[in-house]
């Protein structure tokens, strides 16, 4: 199964200046990329920091919903589904429902939890003309990783959008 990590970052690696930031300094450009790569794969995982500041579920996909406290929570409604499932489990149950593609939508500890486990397969990072100076690091505390850059390319007139494909988990590059 192809896992997909998605994230906007600013020049100084910052996914945000702080946990509770909306992406309203995003592109209008990566904005849509978002929204055509999660449509495309008709799920996305995210933190419930993540989906708190989104403030809703994201139409015509599934939307789930990383949590450790679920009580009242878990369960699924329509497009909206929250778990406090492991990764694996998360992606063999999406498997079983015939998924073949997941996005991973943030937010750092996301991001960092799927890399420590070796699950994501490419990252897609839009990085934007901002220097935050301090913040949101993209990761935190992931082991050191081989990537291949599939493809650079300008997106917008000032934006810079990256795939890169994890080749491997490394020891210490």
């Amino acid at each position: 199964m192809k896992v997909e990590l998605i994230a906007a970052i600013s020049v100084d690696g910052k996914i945000a200046e702080s946990k509770d930031q909306l992406a309203d300094w995003t592109s209008k450009e990566d904005k849509r990329f978002f929204v055509a790569k999660t449509k495309e794969a008709g799920v996305l995982v995210m933190g419930r920091t993540t989906y708190e500041t989104i403030g809703r579920p994201l139409p015509d996909r599934l939307n789930i919903v990383m949590t450790r406290d679920t009580s009242g929570l878990e369960g699924r409604e329509g497009e909206l589904e929250y778990t406090s499932a492991s990764p694996s489990e998360i992606l063999d149950d999406l498997k079983v429902r015939g998924f073949e593609t997941v996005v991973i939508a943030g937010g750092a500890q996301i991001y960092s939890l799927w890399l420590r486990e070796g699950l994501i397969t490419d990252l897609y990072l839009t990085v934007e003309p901002v220097l935050f100076g301090s913040g949101v690091s993209l990761v935190d505390n992931v082991p050191a990783q081989r990537l291949e850059l599939v493809s650079s390319e300008p997106i917008g007139s000032q934006a810079v959008l990256l795939h890169y494909r994890v080749l491997s988990v490394s020891e210490g590059l």
